[in-house]
Parts: C-alpha cells; structure tokens; sequence
C-alpha cells in the first residue's frame, strides 16, 4: 500500500520539521488503526546562513547547492562559494516545496507580502 503525507497544521513550528505525518491506516477492523509520527532528533545540527541557494536536477534527484553571497546587490559577475549540498529525491522534494509554501504563506499572512525585486523594497517606505 503507498502511504501518502498529509501536512499537520497542529503543531508548533518548533516540531514541524517538514511538517508532515503519514495518515493513519485504514485496517479491516476500525479499532486497529495506527499513525506513525517523525519525531526529529536535532541535537547534532549546525545552524548555517544562507542568501544563496542553487537547484539543480537529475531524472533522479534534486541538489541544493547553499551559500553566502556577500554582495548580494552588486552588478556584474559575483562569485559565491557553495558551503553546504542537499542531494533528495523527486518525493522529498515536493513535499519540501509544499512544506516552504505553507511557511512563507503564513508569513506573508502575518507580516505582509514579501517583495523580492530589491529595487521595490529599497524604495518603498517602511512602515
């Protein structure tokens, strides 16, 4: 049976992670159902920062190559040093897309839109 992932609004965003638990099983008899919860053990994780982010693809995976791009806003060729790669199937990686949209719409819900064109944001005023 293909187990499907469904996003969890129930939890705070200190447990969320991806944000997703397998729906529970459906079994002959209703009273054996079971649910199976990712719990993430964090502990050995280095925090990295990062404003830089390359994707690329294979018929098999996604890669994410990270980095800091200390001149964000200069013209011509710039040239950033990749720090940190995330090698992750098709799967993971819709699930990761889905997991940022629902981040990043919660955010703007929250805070306002998020302007990506730097000109715009330069120019407007602050609130």
């Amino acid at each position: 049976m293909r187990e499907q992932l469904t996003p969890v609004t129930d939890m705070d965003e200190s447990e969320q992670g991806l944000g997703f638990r397998t729906p529970p099983q459906t079994q002959p008899n209703p009273q054996s159902q079971q649910t199976t919860d990712v719990v993430v053990d964090d502990s050995k994780t280095h925090p990295l920062y990062s404003n830089f982010c390359r994707v690329t693809a294979t018929p098999e995976e996604v890669i994410l190559d990270f980095g800091l791009n200390s001149q964000p806003f200069a013209t011509g060729r710039q040239d950033v040093k990749a720090t940190e790669r995330i090698v992750m199937n098709h799967y993971t990686s819709k699930r990761l897309l889905t997991a940022l949209s629902m981040t990043i719409q919660r955010h703007e819900q929250t805070f306002g839109s998020i302007e990506l064109d730097v000109r715009r944001r330069l120019s407007s005023p602050q609130s």
